[in-house]
């Protein structure tokens, strides 16, 4: 019962107290605020609470602000000047003092990072462009320090408009200020782990180059904590002692716990975890961040005027930009769920030709020991996506190569470009890595030689490897490791991301074929879609071969040239075919796009056709492309033959069609002459 009557009374204390508090503030409603003006109103409350009055003696006593000012101890002139302040800091002022305060910190900011990166790399690397950063940061400092002493000191007394923005301000910094010391505290763990983890598996300097370039992120973190914790300093002092109250004692408080916290993750992980540090600070970070919204809704709303602020715009903006941010790092991540396919398919290889490659030229010779027919089947536009979206759809394609190369047996395999499809678009990848990665383990599980030649998808702006990143992959991928991948280690120094020569040699030693696999390029850069075309440095390169070979051979020689983009010839070739003209002989396929243009071909000429119908060596040329174009034809005694594509990705529907999929078969005979026959994927599937 006593401690109920207690209680009570508290609880009544409390009313009062509550009550009192809001009728002073009443009279201070239309009094501007200072910091001056704020100690009054607290001297009045304290000097109230003291006197321990009734609230109804208050509000019949005290009923003016002039009388509550007089009773807590001040003046009728102070009273005056907080009914008339002389000097108001008015929005316009507030604002540009805000800026200028807010160049200044950044300058400071900027000039300590410059100056730490300055430091690390003249320990480890110097470069010039940090002493010059380090130096431009100072003189910003500098001067904002003088232009800081230059302004007249303002009466700190803030127009409704100019208060309203400072508490804005105040909000806005405090929250910054918490959130950037969280993402410095979980970088620097993260930094840590990674620097940790990386130094038991690596040499110094890659721990090192690894902590140059990674450091970044702790250096901008701790940029905006700098930033954010000076003008929350700057934004208290404008306030006075408002809000200043619990602000140090909360902040504190919370990221002691969060040094704790992620000093405790650091201990669990080297202590009880061996692998998969990564998993358990996801964990980790799921629980403080469900502890740190908990803090925000309980907590933090005791420094600040409006906690939480719904923001529409902002909100969707963010969303957006959060859901951009996880479909990109998606669209980048690695995913192997074909591998258990691959690792399924069987050796079907049973030739056995041998295979010498030319340091000295980048040559490939392939000798048929067997004797009889020589067998290549052209295969073209894969387009693997390597995500989880187009799984299934590149499951498809695996099998539908399987299933071409396992009926025809060939003896060697030539990709025409577009083996990946990095766009985006379609597949939801942006890796050219990973199928490039599942495309060679397939072709070496299934034993059988093959070679490429690049599409333009194949090494697109937005894909995670460039050429020069492709280049050094397919060489670590090639026949030294593989076997069975003619891929060259040494390149002519001409344009392209690979051009290359294939020797096909009879048994007796006689050349048989000369294959060229052209790079064909991919865009301009003038524009969406601009393809390239094939280079004059690369036609000389062609006919310097040409030649060589005819010379070492001492006949005129028999040649095929593989590209993906058809030359403008294949276009010139199917117009004179749909006018009737006896011009062109017509073999097999259609020409089945939905394009103005049936054939896209690039709109810059090149000189690669004429410079085959000089040399009179190159009877066949083989391309891919366009999807649903698989017409061979013969143009001025030149064979200009589409490959049937492989494609279940890249363009819409394209998957449920079937008339278009499949691949060519190209049979080379002893005597050089050749045969090509289309093998549609439906006319060997049971």
């Amino acid at each position: 019962m006593i401690y109920l009557k207690k209680a009570n009374m508290q609880d009544s204390k409390d009313a009062k107290d509550s009550r009192m508090i809001s009728f002073v503030e009443l009279f201070f409603d239309n009094i501007l605020y200072s910091e001056r003006n704020e100690k009054i109103k607290e001297d009045i409350i304290e000097k109230l609470e003291k006197e321990n009055f009734s609230f109804e003696k208050i509000t019949q006593k005290y009923n003016s602000l002039e009388k509550l000012c007089l009773f807590a101890g001040y003046t009728k002139e102070d009273v005056k000047k907080m009914e008339s302040p002389e000097d108001i800091v008015s929005y316009e002022d507030l604002k540009k003092s805000f800026k200028r305060k807010r160049r200044q910190i950044y300058g400071i900011g900027l000039s300590i990072i410059a100056a730490f990166i300055y430091c690390v790399n003249t320990i480890f690397n110097f470069h010039i462009l940090y002493l010059l950063l380090t130096i431009l940061f100072s003189l910003i400092l500098i001067h904002s320090f003088i232009k800081s002493r230059q302004q007249k000191k303002i009466v700190e007394t803030y127009s409704m408009e100019s208060f309203d923005y400072i508490k804005v301000l105040h909000d806005k910094y405090t929250k910054k200020l918490f959130n950037s010391t969280c993402f410095l505290i979980l970088f620097i763990t993260f930094y840590i782990v990674e620097v940790y983890t990386l130094g038991i598996h690596s040499k110094l300097e890659e721990v090192i180059e690894t902590m140059n370039s990674n450091g970044l992120y702790v250096e901008i973190s701790f940029l905006l904590v700098f930033k954010n914790s000076l003008l929350v300093r700057w934004i208290n002092q404008k306030i006075g002692k408002k809000k200043e109250k619990y602000f140090k004692k909360i902040f504190e408080s919370f990221m002691g716990f969060s040094v704790l916290y992620w000093i405790g993750y650091l201990l669990f992980c080297f202590f009880f975890v061996k692998k998969s540090f990564i998993n358990i600070f996801l964990i980790f970070l799921l629980i403080y961040a469900i502890i740190y919204f908990a803090f925000t809704f309980f907590y933090r709303k005791n420094i600040t005027y409006q906690n939480i602020v719904v923001n529409k715009k902002r909100i969707v903006f963010y969303s957006i930009l959060v859901i951009f941010v996880f479909l990109y790092s998606s669209m980048q991540r690695e995913f192997w769920l074909l591998q258990p396919y691959i690792n399924s398919v069987p050796n079907i290889g049973t030739n056995k030709n041998t295979i010498f490659y030319e340091e000295s030229t980048g040559i490939y010779t392939i000798t048929d020991e067997d004797g009889g027919d020589f067998k290549i089947l052209q295969l073209t536009d894969i387009h693997l996506g390597g995500s989880v979206f187009s799984y299934t759809k590149d499951k498809k394609a695996l099998e539908a190569v399987y299933q071409l190369i396992d009926y025809m047996r060939p003896d060697f395999v030539i990709v025409t470009g577009d083996l990946t499809f990095p766009l985006g678009i379609m597949s939801f990848s942006l890796n050219n890595h990973t199928p490039v990665m599942q495309f060679a383990s397939f072709m070496r599980n299934i034993g059988i030689p093959w070679a490429f030649t690049y599409g333009n998808h194949d090494t697109e702006v937005t894909a995670t490897y460039s050429k020069e990143d492709l280049d050094s992959l397919y060489q670590s991928l090639s026949y030294k490791t593989s076997k069975n991948l003619l891929y060259p280690y040494t390149q002519p120094n001409i344009t392209g991301r690979n051009n290359q020569l294939i020797e096909i040699r009879n048994k007796n030693g006689t050349l048989n074929q000369a294959l060229f696999l052209i790079d064909s390029n991919a865009y301009t850069g003038e524009g969406i879609n601009e393809y390239d075309y094939i280079h004059d440095d690369q036609v000389e390169w062609y006919q310097e071969n040409v030649l060589r070979l005819e010379l070492e051979e001492h006949k005129k020689i028999s040649s095929m040239v593989f590209i993906h983009i058809p030359l403008q010839q294949y276009k010139t070739a199917y117009d004179l075919y749909e006018k009737g003209s006896d011009e062109v002989t017509y073999y097999f396929g259609s020409n089945d796009e939905e394009t103005i243009d049936k054939v896209c071909a690039s709109k810059y000429p090149s000189k690669m056709f004429n410079t085959a119908l000089k040399l009179r060596s190159t009877k066949a040329f083989f391309c891919g492309h366009d999807h649903y174009n698989n017409m061979s034809l013969e143009y001025q005694g030149i064979r200009l033959t589409y490959g049937m594509s492989i494609d279940y990705l890249a363009m819409p529907g394209i998957s449920s069609d079937t008339k278009q999929r499949g691949a060519t078969l190209i049979t080379l005979h002893e005597d050089s002459s050749y045969d090509i026959e289309q093998i549609p994927l439906s006319s060997i599937q049971k």
